[in-house]
């Protein structure tokens, strides 16, 4: 092929290219005309609803024995007897026997401090028969002297009556160390002072303990308490707070403790027993202490939507345990007129965005508490008006919105 064939080819193919290319321009379809979006920002909302009844103030803490004391020895000797429920988490009750240390001695030391009391009793019947003698002797003294005896007072000597006072106070005093021996013979034998939980234990038959040594540690079981930390803002919600006195059932504030078990939860009903007059210097909280009586009793499945919860079966529910963190509850205040949002509502500054005929109003509100996911407050606001919970960063007084409700 020559140069000049060439050229024509590749002018031929160009030209068919410009010709397609010139007709796919011309035949292509006209775009879809479509309104300019709009300016106006969506805006997520949330309808407000109102509050009815005592605001329930959320806080945490962790359960506490009400008692507990260290078993002590009060007398020396070897232990001769443990109770087999006296070992480490074992149950005992008020009054039950723990261990015994061997007595011998100490029933030795009774049968003498006896016989010393028994000497001591024919010993004040002696002088005071020596006495009611020295007296009737003076007595006819006296009236052989006639009126002469009066002018000098009988010594009390000859009268015995120091004599008597001695005997007598050493009966007294035998009386007390026989007291004492049957004091320490009856320490021999210690014994549980409540209804409670062994913590732990270090005694067995054949150890020696000394007098004041400790062997072991009970916590009370009858009831349990939790120290709650709040803040000042949820210490103010609780109605009489500070008049609150510990064992007293008339100025007592519902409580409900909750702690989790497993994959459900479970509540137990206290009492706000009473509350801590000072600060923590670190924390710069209140402390409060919440009593749970019955807390090893089981506690009732926690009603809540968690589908867990809802099959959990009251027969298995578990103890309060000692030790563990759970969720409080506590009844406050009853305001006359307040509202629950989500927390999303709550902007920086205690401000609410609520819309009102597709409007922005900026609401200063005034919290009173937050719950999970909800906040409680007292402000110029409506029932069932809808505040902004998203979609919109930042908003003016008097800015227009979108919202579903508009959009529907």
């Amino acid at each position: 092929m020559s140069q000049r064939t060439g050229w024509a080819i590749g002018g031929a193919i160009l030209i068919g290219s410009l010709a397609v290319a010139a007709s796919m321009v011309l035949l292509r379809p006209e775009p879809a005309s479509r309104p300019p979006p709009s300016l106006v920002p969506f805006a997520l909302t949330a309808p407000v609803e109102a509050g009815e009844g005592a605001i329930p103030v959320h806080a945490a803490g962790t359960v506490r024995p009400r008692a507990e004391v260290d078993v002590t020895a009060e007398v020396s000797g070897k232990v001769v007897w443990v109770d087999p429920a006296f070992q480490s988490s074992g149950r005992i009750r008020e009054g039950q026997p723990l261990f015994r240390i061997e007595d011998t001695d100490y029933r030795g030391r009774v049968r003498q401090a006896r016989a010393n009391v028994a000497l001591q009793r024919v010993e004040v019947l002696k002088v005071e028969e020596e006495a009611a003698v020295a007296r009737s002797q003076y007595e006819r003294f006296r009236e052989r002297r006639g009126g002469e005896a009066n002018a000098d007072a009988p010594s009390p000597l000859a009268l015995w009556t120091p004599q008597l006072q001695a005997a007598r106070r050493a009966l007294e005093r035998d009386g007390a160390v026989l007291r004492e021996a049957a004091l320490n013979l009856a320490r021999t034998e210690i014994r549980a002072p409540f209804d409670g939980i062994v913590r732990s234990e270090a005694v067995d038959v054949g150890q020696f303990v000394a007098a004041g040594q400790s062997v072991g540690r009970l916590y009370a079981s009858d009831s349990v308490e939790v120290v709650v930390p709040l803040s000042d803002d949820a210490a103010a919600l609780l109605p009489g707070l500070w008049d609150l006195r510990a064992g007293e059932a008339d100025t007592r504030i519902a409580t409900r403790v909750i702690a989790e078990y497993g994959d459900g939860r479970y509540a137990w009903d206290g009492y706000l027993d009473r509350a801590a007059v000072t600060l923590d210097e670190q924390t710069r909280t209140v402390d409060v202490i919440v009593r749970v009586p019955e807390p090893f009793s089981g506690g009732s499945p926690f009603s809540s939507d968690s589908p867990a919860d809802a099959g959990l079966d009251p027969a298995t529910a578990p103890p309060l345990l000692v030790g563990k963190f759970v969720d409080v509850e506590l009844q406050g205040l009853a305001p006359e007129r307040y509202f629950k949002l989500p927390d999303s509502a709550l902007r920086t500054g205690d401000e609410v965005w609520a819309v009102r005929d597709g409007k922005v109003n900026i609401v200063p509100v005034r919290v009173l508490q937050r719950s999970d996911n909800v906040v409680y407050v007292a402000g110029a606001l409506e029932v069932t008006q809808p505040v902004i919970t998203g979609g919109v960063r930042l908003a003016t007084e008097g800015m227009a919105v979108q919202t579903a409700a508009e959009d529907s």
